[in-house]
């Protein structure tokens, strides 16, 4: 379970600010899959670093029961200069689970062959995201933050992802970032929308969906 009290969370813009939220209260369900939607810019990517413990909020809490994933499609997560196998053997010992049984995941699911040995710095943006769903996947979490990752790769990969996230969604909840709503529709039982620092929260994803394409007939948020 995850459960924000009343946060928020601004930047310096220019001379102004861009507020990505503004006194939001809601709680992830234990055990469910949420979509998050949003416009690009709305802070989707800055609230999964509060969620997942790496950027805190101005003000409020953020509540956290169980282990929670980091933002999986983060091109920040991983050490540029260490290969593939270094960083997961790295997330091994962080997060107390069986190294070579790990590491014998991520280099199987990834399908990274030799690049798995090869500095991260060296990966693509697709190569990356292969190796951070593979980690995430390789430990269970009770929640996972997913940010996009199974729009990367070709059509095979992206079954496989989805399968494996699925199959892990029996037991665990998970924030879902996506743009492609049959993803969410696929995934998400319940969904959220972001707008204006704003948070709405709907038991039914259908409703987050037709609420996000209705504010996506806007060029900007209404003031």
């Amino acid at each position: 379970m995850i459960r924000l009290e009343n946060v928020c969370k601004s930047f310096r813009v220019g001379t102004g600010y861009k507020v990505v939220a503004n006194n939001v209260s809601f709680e992830i369900p234990k055990g469910r899959a949420v979509g998050l939607l949003g416009r690009n810019g709305s802070g989707k990517s800055t609230l999964m670093q509060m969620l997942a413990g790496s950027m805190k909020p101005d003000s409020g809490r953020i509540v956290t029961t169980g282990s929670v994933s980091w933002p999986v499609g983060f091109q920040g997560s991983f050490h540029r200069d260490l290969s593939g196998a270094q960083n997961a053997r790295f997330l091994a010992r962080v997060y107390g689970v069986d190294t070579q049984e790990l590491l014998d995941f991520v280099q199987d699911f990834s399908e990274l062959g030799k690049h798995f040995f090869e500095p991260v710095r060296n990966y693509s943006s697709g190569m990356r995201s292969r190796l951070g769903f593979s980690c995430s996947m390789g430990i269970k979490f009770d929640t996972y933050l997913i940010d996009e990752v199974t729009a990367v790769g070709d059509a095979a990969f992206k079954r496989k992802c989805e399968e494996m996230l699925l199959d892990r969604l029996k037991d665990s909840g998970a924030l879902f970032v996506s743009h492609n709503m049959s993803d969410v529709r696929k995934i998400c039982y319940s969904g959220a929308v972001l707008e204006g620092g704003s948070f709405s929260f709907y038991t039914h994803v259908e409703k987050a969906i037709r609420l996000h394409e209705n504010n996506l007939k806007y060029r900007s948020p209404p003031e």
